[in-house]
């Protein structure tokens, strides 16, 4: 037998040996990595199936106490709107009942429960008509009608509206899902996706005759709901919740038709809607890009200035889209820098058919120069007058401090006169005295003067005579009483 003594094939065995060493260890990594990721992201080991599906069952109904929490809620809302307060909108949002249904209307959908879905839907009807009549009533009563910010901010929803009810319907039908359900997220949730804010916004719209206030609100409140929805169906089919039987064959197969219908109903809007929003969002981006790039950076020499509040971006889908920038002053932007703007506009993929205006004050002399400022101005009504009554308070304040400061009594120098001026003086104090004759009240200054020891009676009464007299006319002040104390 010949032995190989080939050092070269030894080194290859050794390779080889090696190479298998490491495919091994790297398919144990990913096993193990794979196992840990699994264990860390299941979440159907932990899942209470029958509590959740009777948990979600329960909140769907609505009369009696529930219909009243709703109404509170959406008073609670209205006012805190309307005083732009977000705590109290907050609050609105914890009590608000809304969620209910609209995880019914998930849940029916997943597990193909027609009876739940039919309740979940008449729930919810009713609810919205509930609460958009209240917050009409409320609005269209209520004498201050101000656009806070609170309110403004639920007109016109972007993508992130959507990403936030869809993640947040996500985060709450896991934590609805779980053993002993983790209440924290709930209210987080109905926090974050803000189900009672835009109806309370549809019923100010309708109030003040503003329809599209009230169509944007409206919008806002049908993502949330959508999405929402499809959270919980996604869900609850990964996991794998166990589908409702009927004893009919024929009424089964027709109910998994209906409900089907209805689930890509549901998830055709929604993808419209995201794409809708999506679009819109881009749009908005790439328009404040362009500004940012060009107006803003753009150096006036005279006293020319760009007014940011009056910008105006408005996307269309059908029509142009516009891009509106006012400029304020007599300083014109030569038409050539315009036109590079218009230029550079069509590097933006969402900007090429969007026109693009600069409005000048220099070029408007008549009504749309006067439209402008006067738009500025009802712009900055609310912060003109927030501020006209700081001053009005600061003046207040000062008239009050000016009133006191004259009051006020020197008497460091008062006393150190008096000691010149009167030999016989051992001490003088002084102290405000509060006197009423049952008509009015006043405040009297009153000096306390001690003469020395051995002084005749007849000088005490000449002298606190002439100091009193001294005291009126040094501190202009007729009410200063002088009295004698003992010594």
């Amino acid at each position: 037998m010949t032995e190989n003594t080939n050092p070269n094939n030894v080194d290859a065995d050794n390779t080889n040996e090696s190479g298998e060493d490491v495919k091994k260890d790297f398919k144990g990594l990913l096993g193990s990595s794979k196992k840990f990721l699994s264990d860390l992201l299941d979440i159907r080991n932990n899942t209470d199936q029958e509590a959740t599906k009777e948990s979600i069952i329960a909140d769907i109904p609505f009369k009696g106490h529930t219909s009243w929490i709703l109404v509170c809620s959406i008073f609670i809302a209205s006012v805190g709107l309307n005083a732009n307060s977000t705590a109290v909108v907050i609050g609105a949002m914890l009590i608000s009942p809304l969620m209910g249904p609209i995880l019914g209307m998930g849940m029916s959908l997943a597990i193909n429960d027609i009876d739940t879905l039919r309740r979940s839907l008449k729930n919810l009807a009713v609810m919205v008509i509930l609460s958009v009549l209240t917050a009409y009533l409320f609005f269209a009563f209520f004498p201050l009608k101000t656009e806070s910010s609170e309110l403004l901010a639920r007109v016109k929803p972007d993508i992130r509206d959507v990403l936030i009810a869809f993640f947040g319907g996500l985060a709450l039908v896991i934590a609805r899902a779980k053993k002993g359900t983790i209440a924290s997220v709930i209210f987080g949730v109905a926090i974050a996706t803000a189900l009672m804010p835009p109806l309370c916004t549809v019923g100010y719209g309708l109030a003040i005759g503003n329809l599209e206030y009230a169509g944007g609100a409206l919008l806002l409140f049908g993502i949330n709901t959508i999405f929402i929805a499809l959270a919980t169906f996604l869900v609850l089919k990964l996991l794998r919740f166990p589908m409702v039987r009927y004893a009919n064959s024929k009424r089964r197969r027709l109910i998994a038709r209906l409900v089907s219908v209805v689930a890509l109903a549901v998830m055709i809007p929604a993808g419209y809607i995201f794409f809708n929003v999506y679009q819109e969002s881009r749009f908005t981006g790439q328009a404040q890009e362009l500004i940012a790039e060009t107006i803003e950076i753009y150096q006036f020499k005279t006293g020319g200035r760009y007014l940011d509040d009056l910008t105006k971006i408005n996307y269309s889908e059908d029509e142009a889209s516009t891009i509106e920038l006012v400029c304020m002053g007599d300083e014109l932007i030569p038409e050539n820098v315009i036109e590079t703007w218009r230029v550079q506009k069509n590097k933006y993929s969402k900007l090429q058919n969007t026109e693009l205006k600069v409005v000048q004050a220099g070029r408007d002399d008549s009504e749309e120069k006067f439209n402008y400022v006067n738009e500025l101005y009802e712009s900055k009504k609310a912060e003109l007058l927030n501020k006209d009554e700081k001053i009005r308070l600061l003046e207040s304040e000062l008239a009050n401090l000016s009133k006191l400061k004259a009051r006020q009594i020197p008497f460091n120098n008062i006393s150190a006169e008096a000691k010149v001026n009167y030999n016989n003086l051992a001490a003088i104090g002084f102290s405000y005295t509060i006197k009423t004759d049952f008509n009015k009240t006043d405040t009297i200054p009153v000096f306390e003067v001690q003469w020395k020891e051995g002084t005749k009676q007849k000088e005490i009464e000449a002298d606190t005579k002439k100091i009193n007299d001294w005291l009126k006319l040094r501190l202009n002040n007729k009410a200063i009483q002088v009295k004698e104390t003992a010594k």
